[in-house]
């Protein structure tokens, strides 16, 4: 996994492009469960009922154990690193304007 790779998920259809990966990142990014692959055919629609976990949003931001991810591509989820599971990031504050 690096910066800028887009991941699609085998057996939902979710996808998503890499936005921060650390140094002590090990282990593929999973999507209810299953590698998450940049060379995946997406799913079908029998496939994206296969999540388990709450609907992935398009255009949040999802980070946990050292990674943060874009979702392009809505479906179910949850995304994990291992055995942690990525939260849906909090917006950043816009500066004052004053």
């Amino acid at each position: 996994m690096k910066v800028g790779e887009r991941l699609k998920s085998p057996t939902t259809g979710v996808e998503v492009i890499v936005v921060k990966v650390g140094d002590s990142v090990e282990g593929p990014l999973l999507c209810a469960g299953v590698p998450m692959d940049p060379t995946a055919a997406a799913g079908g629609v029998a496939a994206q009922t296969a999540g388990i976990g709450a609907p992935l949003v398009i255009g949040k931001r999802y980070s946990g154990a050292g990674v943060e991810v874009l979702c392009v591509t809505p479906g179910p989820g949850p995304l994990s690193v291992g055995s942690v599971e990525l939260e849906l990031a909090a917006p950043r504050p816009l500066p004052a304007s004053d």
